[in-house]
């Protein structure tokens, strides 16, 4: 945070939208800090691909039916990190996984593989699971029906990849674990992210808004892991903008925006785990000019969106990991609690008007269904648009025949109801009973929400903690998408605009105050060093789990053709920058994620040899799926390869599948492309 910004929250003393909330600047009264030089720490980094279904089946974060897998841009990983201090042998895990959301389902079912491979020492209180929010990962791994309708239904194929990538990232690092240190670095990035909701964002006090001038959140702060040998092994760097740079009719797997930048500094540091997890990203979108997608605009994928604004977030990160400073305070400390979020009485000290208030079971608003306008390329309802309210209700006759009972309905005011998903059968269509955690590493705190949080939604959040924890409010990132996933949390004043973050506020206009409750009950505890009780349980809805879609038919090659054959052969010779591509005869590649391996290799004549210079996880390359025309079980594969600047030599370009027959056996198939030269 620059000069400006420290003076314009130091100066404010602003109350929480009028809730006699005190922003605490750390200033004084602070918590004891450890010394400066305190590095008596384990540190270990590890990654697993979490890569699922790229080809027939639907993708997350759009909730777009119509978008369904078919390729692979880029891999999507889980990237962990496991911090342990050696004085008090207290420790904690953070994971940042390349996919839209870290749903409840990837939480229960990653703590029972930790707690078998490891027993009491991975637990829901000391480990936080997020993700960086790409929209161009694979759909169907939710076991919340809400989530996994558009993919028609729960995909157990990409749900186990998910997992089990999880659970190897932070075995790795586990294994991976040494004496090191953690210093933190700070920048400010403008040119990566703008407000999608601005005119919620304006029904916030002043005294708020002038904490974002450009009503974005510039914030890039960066942990440095080193091993005390000197070799630097990691780096988290959050930063929030919304992985929408790949748009809803892209149909490419991929970590989008962040999984970009991940890339670039991972392959300039071989080992190296590079996470850029979010923070309050929920008004926060990279596609800077909003309505990109007119017809004068970037091409249809958006992909050169993504480079630049996962380009931007690199280059902000090595920066202020090249700056990093010793941190003011040592140690690390978690707190977890879950709370069933459909049922917070709300104590009048954490809303706007100083009265007490109620959230409600959740509720999914006519704004919601309408989808972001600025980042969704097709509306799927016409009918319905941002800003829809509770008026509309009684214009339709609504009122007549309330499909809500007339209570939610009045709590949930002035949005119109379009599904009660908090009541929908068998036992709701997303969680109600979530975990709530706070996570201390060093100096720094995180307040891990399990939702979409807004700019300033998120700075009355960071207040209530700093607050309680008497620490600078720097020190304070809400970390979104933690542990399970409900949506978005506005304040009540964007709330009332009923853009689409507001008609995504589940449980109604009191939502971010009952967090900001909840949360300052969590710091509490922390700072007290008093223990909590667990909460109520959460609701484990694994065995309420149908597909829709039918299972893939065994694989046949193209008649008159063997698996592995070229269909279509490159160009004898291609300039750097032209786009080669190569159609082979193929198999569903759902047969096997290749995980440790890939679906394609470009290999570059040395000598006698053929060594890979780039395969299914590098920017230069795509690859692509499609039954043939009339085909319901054979695979044409295609691809292309767009040779980065200086690029010269002899290449060939490989493709490597597996292919099912009849009886469920699986073998390995490839083909080859013959030699073209590039220079």
């Amino acid at each position: 945070m620059n000069v400006t910004r420290r003076q314009l929250i130091a100066g404010a003393a602003v109350t929480a939208a009028g809730a006699g909330l005190a922003l605490n600047t750390g200033r004084a009264g602070k918590a004891s800090a450890a010394p400066a030089d305190s590095t008596d720490y384990l540190v270990g980094c590890g990654i697993g691909d979490v890569t699922g279904a790229v080809a027939g089946q639907g993708m997350m974060g759009y909730s777009n039916p119509e978008q369904v897998a078919a390729g692979l841009l880029q891999r999507c990983w889980a990237r962990a990190y496991i911090i342990v201090d050696q004085a008090t042998g207290k420790r904690v895990v953070f994971l940042t996984a390349d996919i839209a959301c870290l749903f409840q389902s990837h939480h229960m079912g990653l703590m029972e593989k930790l707690s078998k491979r490891f027993g009491s020492i991975y637990t829901e209180a000391n480990v936080n699971l997020n993700a960086q929010h790409s929209h161009a990962s694979c759909g169907g791994t939710a076991w919340d029906h809400a989530y996994s309708l558009a993919a028609f239904g729960f995909k157990k194929n990409s749900y186990d990849a998910e997992v089990n990538g999880m659970f190897a990232a932070i075995v790795r690092a586990h294994e991976n674990l040494a004496p090191g240190t953690i210093t933190i670095g700070r920048e400010e990035l403008h040119n990566a992210s703008a407000n999608r909701s601005k005119v919620a964002f304006d029904a916030n006090p002043s005294s708020e808004k002038k904490l974002f001038p450009n009503a974005i959140d510039p914030q890039v702060t960066v942990l440095r892991l080193r091993h005390t040998s000197g070799k630097d092994v990691g780096a988290i760097t959050w930063f929030s903008t919304h992985g929408t740079s790949l748009a809803d009719h892209n149909v490419l797997i991929a970590g989008d925006n962040k999984g970009y930048a991940s890339y670039l500094w991972e392959r300039t540091r071989p080992g190296f785990v590079a996470a850029f997890p979010q923070t309050n990203s929920g008004d926060m979108t990279p596609n800077l000019s909003l309505k990109w997608f007119t017809p004068s605009g970037p091409t249809t994928d958006n992909k050169r969106n993504c480079e630049l604004i996962g380009e931007r977030q690199y280059i902000a990160g090595r920066r202020a990991f090249d700056a990093s400073r010793p941190m003011t305070r040592g140690g690390v400390d978690s707190v977890t609690r879950y709370v069933d979020m459909s049922a917070v009485r709300v104590s009048g000290t954490f809303t706007p008007d100083g009265k007490p208030a109620s959230t409600t079971p959740a509720m999914m608003g006519a704004a919601a269904a309408a989808t972001s306008s600025e980042d969704n390329y097709e509306q799927p309802l016409p009918l319905l648009v941002e800003g829809m309210t509770n008026p509309l209700v009684t214009a339709l006759g609504g009122d007549k025949t309330p499909p809500i009972a007339p209570w939610v309905r009045d709590m949930q005011a002035p949005k119109l109801i379009l599904f009660p998903l908090g009541l929908m059968p068998p036992s709701g269509w997303i969680p109600s009973v979530v975990p709530l955690q706070i996570m201390r590493i060093g100096e720094l705190v995180l307040v891990a929400v399990p939702a979409e949080v807004t700019v300033v939604a998120g700075l009355r959040l960071r207040r209530v903690v700093a607050d309680e924890l008497r620490v600078d409010i720097d020190n304070v990132l809400v970390q979104g998408y933690a542990n399970a996933y409900t949506q978005y949390v506005t304040t009540p004043e964007e709330y009332d605009l009923q853009q689409y973050e507001g008609g995504e506020t589940q449980y109604g206009r009191y939502t971010l105050p009952a967090y900001m409750q909840e949360f300052a009950k969590l710091a509490g505890a922390m700072a007290s060093g008093r223990g909590l009780d667990r909460g109520p349980a959460p609701v484990d809805k694994s065995g309420l789990q149908p597909d829709l879609v039918p299972p893939v038919p065994a694989d046949r090659p193209i008649a008159g053709h063997a698996y592995g054959d070229v269909l279509k052969q490159p160009g004898g010779s291609h300039r750097p920058g032209q786009t080669v591509t190569v159609d082979f005869v193929g198999a569903h590649p759902n047969n096997d994620f290749r995980h440790g391996g890939t679906y394609l290799e470009v290999q570059r004549r040395e000598g006698g040899t053929w060594k890979t210079v780039a395969d299914d996880n590098d920017w230069s390359t795509e690859f692509r799926w499609a039954r043939p025309a009339g085909s319901t079980d054979t695979s044409r594969i295609t691809v292309t390869w767009r040779p980065p600047a200086g690029t010269s030599g002899t290449y060939r370009i490989k493709y490597n599948g597996n292919s099912r027959d009849g009886g469920g056996r699986v073998r390995e198939i490839s083909g080859t492309s013959r030699t073209f030269e590039v220079g």
